[in-house]
């Protein structure tokens, strides 16, 4: 059977290039994402090209039952899942309090917090009975610091992040190692960022930060960081650990 790197919201940015670095590892890239087709066959593709394994899913993960089915099927049809990784966004953008209604701030915790737990609550008692396995949690710097206009990301961040430690305390000592990624700064992924800033705003950002001058996230130097911290020895694993570009003020002192 084949070790299985889980990705749940395998976009074009961190996801699809955790993905690619798990697969040159020897691991099969288990790609999982809401929509795109097109862009979710090119990733597989790619990763093929590069000599590894893959296969790629569309799933929404706020349907009943989708994350659950899907992680029962990989692991009855692939094979074990020992990294899972939670990469799902719930940015639904700057809004007053009078302009975010209820399924708008539900949304937000389905996504960052309901959908953990569920895939949590299925991947961790084979984890559990195998004795071994990985969770990484990519999160926000809304996790630790509530702004105005972010009322809805900001409670389901933090919820994301409180989540994460209780898992930890239940499962890291029966060797699960659970790993809560604060990404403080903007990510250079054209489906995300590029996305909310439009196409030609994004190019003036990279142009201006980007590229060359290092002043955004590269998804593939993050994907460095998620490998590292799954191939880490259980003497000193990491929890909790934040990254942003050199340049970056840090989230405490802004």
């Amino acid at each position: 059977m084949q070790r299985v790197c889980l990705v749940i919201g395998a976009g074009a940015g961190i996801g699809n290039h955790v993905g690619r670095r798990f697969a040159r590892a020897g691991y099969h890239a288990v790609l999982c994402r809401r929509t795109d087709e097109e862009g979710l066959n090119r990733a597989v593709a790619r990763i093929a090209e590069d000599g590894g394994a893959a296969s790629g899913f569309l799933l929404n993960a706020v349907a009943a039952g989708a994350i659950e089915e899907r992680i029962a099927a990989v692991e009855a049809d692939i094979g074990p899942i020992e990294v899972a990784v939670y990469n799902l966004g719930a940015q639904i953008g700057d809004r007053a309090l009078a302009d975010t209604g209820h399924k708008v701030f539900e949304l937000g915790w389905r996504l960052a917090t309901f959908g953990l737990f569920r895939m949590a609550a299925s991947v961790c008692p084979p984890m559990e009975e195998r004795g071994r396995g990985t969770i990484l949690v990519t999160s926000a710097t809304a996790a630790v610091r509530g702004n105005r206009g972010q009322h809805s990301h900001a409670a389901a961040m933090a919820g994301r992040r409180m989540l994460c430690q209780t898992l930890n305390a239940e499962f890291g000592p029966k060797g699960v190692h659970v790993a809560h990624v604060i990404v403080d700064g903007m990510v250079d992924a054209p489906d995300t960022l590029g996305r909310m800033l439009g196409e030609d705003a994004f190019r003036r950002l990279r142009e201006e930060r980007g590229l060359e001058h290092d002043g955004l996230l590269l998804p593939a130097e993050i994907a460095e960081t998620y490998f590292h911290l799954s191939q880490q020895h259980r003497s000193a694993w990491t929890f909790e650990l934040d990254l942003r570009p050199f340049s970056d003020t840090p989230w405490w002192n802004r």
